[in-house]
């Protein structure tokens, strides 16, 4: 099982989302042997880690758009005869 890069683009956040959940329902059910419940953990950390860094990633882009917006918005309204230079 290979874990998706969420820095690239084919990482796919809902589809990790949804195998994630599947594997903490096979879990909690109780009926695997000791080492499936090990390699189960071990993808559901790979996963965890996966989706962490790419909401991460998103908020990160969101402040940055938040702080462009706000820039831009500050530089269209200034007015020039009223700068303090």
């Amino acid at each position: 099982m290979d874990t998706p890069s969420s820095g690239s683009d084919s990482f796919d956040f809902e589809a990790a989302l949804k195998e994630l959940e599947g594997l903490v329902e096979r879990m909690e059910r109780g009926e695997l042997s000791l080492e499936e419940s090990l390699r189960q953990f071990e993808r559901g950390v790979e996963l965890t880690r996966a989706c962490q860094k790419a909401l991460q990633e998103a908020e990160q882009k969101v402040e940055t758009l938040i702080g462009q917006g706000a820039d831009a918005h500050e530089q269209a309204f200034e007015d020039p005869a009223h700068r303090d230079t």
